[in-house]
């Protein structure tokens, strides 16, 4: 696990897109780019920046497959707070991604667990995902995987907490009945299973979780501990995020990815 320290939200979201850029250049194969993205305020930024690159010719889309984490159950897509429209909205609309690369669960199919069943095996299509960057929720639960969720879950439905309705309510007029009681997400272990993993935890909100997920042992308690068990996983992070860190922990960290620093 590498946790690389950025001093603010700006320079955190700076570097991750950066990250990102250099990962779809790099691959050569011809195959294409397997990209995992989340929806929520953390990525806003990092999506802002990929679409700055995009327009200025540092990076194309044209060959790049996302899959996104999760969506609620029973919100058309053309709802205003469905995570198609969110994807769409704050970034599909303005790269350079053919439509049929984008794949977002359907929160509105029939038949919920076969809609699981086909995006985990269209994942397993194209041989699993590159990078997978998420979020984390101030109760480290990464998508909608809550707290006690199994580390080796797979794309399945989910029963949504209160705490989690309670804060997502800011979206739905700040009213917790009016948030989905379910929704569809790729599993913990659909994340970890991906050759990268990019973990974004930013604002004071977010150190307890941050510190469940580097210094405590993992737990399907705090989801997102089970990255310290994947070969390949970067924790983006700001300053605001550090502050229930050991300060050798994070003085560590610092110290040895200090030329990540921007």
């Amino acid at each position: 696990m590498k946790v690389i320290i950025q001093q603010n939200y700006d320079k955190m979201c700076e570097w991750a897109a950066n990250h990102i850029v250099n990962a779809i250049n790099a691959k050569k194969d011809g195959k294409p780019f397997v990209l995992g993205l989340p929806t929520g305020s953390s990525p806003l930024g990092v999506y802002k920046r990929l679409i700055e690159a995009n327009k200025a010719g540092k990076v194309s889309f044209k060959n790049v497959v996302t899959f996104n984490m999760d969506e609620y159950v029973g919100l058309p897509r053309e709802h205003e707070q469905s995570y198609w429209y969110f994807m769409h909205d704050n970034f599909f609309d303005h790269i350079d991604i053919p439509a049929e690369n984008v794949n977002i669960l359907n929160g509105m199919a029939d038949d919920l667990e076969a809609e699981c069943a086909r995006y985990e095996a269209k994942i397993a299509s194209y041989g699993g995902i590159d990078l997978f960057m998420g979020g984390s929720g101030v109760d480290g639960h990464i998508a909608f995987n809550e707290p006690f969720t199994s580390l080796s879950s797979r794309t399945g439905v989910r029963d949504l907490t209160e705490d989690t309705k309670i804060v997502n309510s800011r979206f739905f007029g700040n009213d917790p009945s009016k948030v989905p009681v379910k929704a569809l997400s790729v599993g913990v272990a659909t994340v970890t299973d991906s050759r990268e993993v990019l973990l974004l935890i930013n604002g004071h909100n977010k150190a307890r979780a941050l510190k469940h997920c580097v210094e405590d042992g993992v737990s399907s308690a705090w989801t997102i501990s089970a990255l310290q068990n994947h070969n390949n996983a970067y924790i983006a992070c700001d300053e605001l995020a550090c502050g229930e860190l050991k300060v050798d922990t994070y003085k560590y960290f610092l110290d040895v990815y200090k030329s990540e620093r921007l």
